[in-house]
């Protein structure tokens, strides 16, 4: 009898702190105001980073044939005069394939872009080059990735070293897929598209190549946060039996574990969806976010970690009634996150975001902005610094040009960074 009336007191108090947690979630106004952007027409390819209590943007302007990769901090005013990374004639441009600038831990910036490396369309090399004066001048490109093969190498991610001022990174690397001839008209089968990592130290010197996953979806993006036991990354799988369901491995003693799924979606399809995962983390606690589309219809769930991603609680759903998908996740300091994704209901796109609790406790989703369905969009994002969320989207109502907004947070929500 006694287990029997501590059970039901157990389960009482679990009742009343889910309660609890679905009253915070449901009372949580969001208001979305819209910041000059500072990037010009003909832009896209938005991108947000936080590094400490700086963030900055930065996106691709394109005139005629030339690509520029420019970015912009944020200010108690607005956003920064741009400021120019790289520029050229030759750089790959994809509405999901996108370059990035990153604030490092010691305030030093790296970027990266995607530059053609031969005739085929998908021949492309990742480029990396690093700012010690906030962005007015940058070293000489490097590549990651020295296989030296006219292939695929993209879909990067860049992120602080764990224990130092460097930079790691994965990214999506095709030396494997070149096709083989056994005879004149015989063709062998391609191999996989893996997943490689990268570490530079903090004089931007590159001191490692790692394979991370042998077998991975040829063109979704990937994800990496820092944990307090070291770097996660996310990615999606796929199978010999075409399953491509969302895993995560973890940096640990300088070596990648094996990789392991989220959830075991089950999604099976033979063919990539273009459409990636989402990370956040603080401390030990880890904020996934992701779509699929089992069943023909579009979802998008999150889930929490507690033990830096080495397990993750049951999936939560996002959505609304149908998902298009193209997920971002900022874990805040409280314990909640904030999930944004393209929700697609009634003839309407909307880029939209919704409060969870790792309860699973939920709020109403809110609209950021109408945004197109269509690959032109490309990928919104969202970033929190201090108590603020930030936005980065591309609008191609007129064109195509990169917009920005910024909501309030609540003093009880503080942030972390990724």
């Amino acid at each position: 009898m006694r287990r029997a009336a501590w059970l039901f007191v157990v389960a009482i108090a679990g009742a009343i702190v889910f309660v609890r947690a679905l009253d915070e979630a449901r009372d949580w106004p969001v208001t979305v105001t819209a910041l000059p952007t500072p990037a010009a027409r003909d832009s896209g390819q938005p991108q947000l980073n936080v590094q400490g209590d700086r963030a900055l943007v930065s996106w691709i302007e394109r005139a005629g044939e030339r690509a520029t990769l420019k970015f912009a901090n944020r200010t108690s005013t607005g956003w920064s005069d741009p400021r120019t990374v790289a520029t050229g004639n030759d750089f790959f441009v994809n509405w999901a394939d996108v370059p990035s600038v990153v604030r490092l831990a010691d305030g030093s910036l790296a970027a990266h872009w995607l530059q053609k490396s031969g005739p085929d369309t998908y021949a492309y090399d990742v480029r990396l080059a690093f700012s010690k004066d906030d962005g007015r001048t940058w070293s000489t490109s490097t590549t990651p990735h020295h296989d030296g093969m006219h292939v695929e190498h993209g879909f990067a991610t860049l992120f602080p070293a764990s224990g130092s001022a460097g930079l790691g990174l994965v990214w999506l690397d095709g030396r494997a897929m070149k096709e083989m001839k056994a005879g004149d008209d015989e063709e062998m089968d391609r191999g996989a598209m893996t997943l490689r990592g990268a570490i530079f130290d903090r004089s931007g010197a590159q001191v490692s190549e790692t394979l991370v996953d042998d077998r991975v979806c040829e063109c979704c993006p990937t994800a990496a946060a820092v944990t307090a036991d070291g770097p996660i990354v996310a990615f999606r799988d796929r199978t010999p039996g075409e399953i491509r369901d969302i895993h995560v491995s973890r940096l640990v003693d300088g070596r990648w574990t094996p990789s392991v799924a989220v959830h075991d979606d089950n999604w099976k399809i033979a063919a990539c969806p273009v459409n990636g995962p989402a990370l956040s983390a603080r401390g030990r606690n880890v904020a996934i976010a992701w779509f699929t589309a089992v069943g023909d219809r579009g979802r998008v769930f999150a889930a929490f970690s507690a033990d830096s991603g080495k397990t993750f609680g049951a999936p939560i759903a996002i959505h609304d009634e149908g998902a298009v998908g193209r997920v971002d996740i900022e874990l805040l300091d409280n314990g909640a996150a904030i999930v944004s994704w393209i929700e697609f209901a009634q003839q309407r796109s909307q880029f939209r975001i919704r409060r969870v609790e790792p309860s699973g406790a939920t709020s109403a989703s809110s609209s950021v902005a109408d945004i197109s369905a269509n690959r032109a969009s490309g990928y919104p994002r969202m970033a929190a610094v201090g108590r603020e969320l930030l936005f980065a989207w591309t609008d191609t109502t007129n064109g195509s040009q990169v917009r920005t907004a910024a909501a309030p947070l609540a003093a009880s929500s503080g942030t972390n960074r990724r």
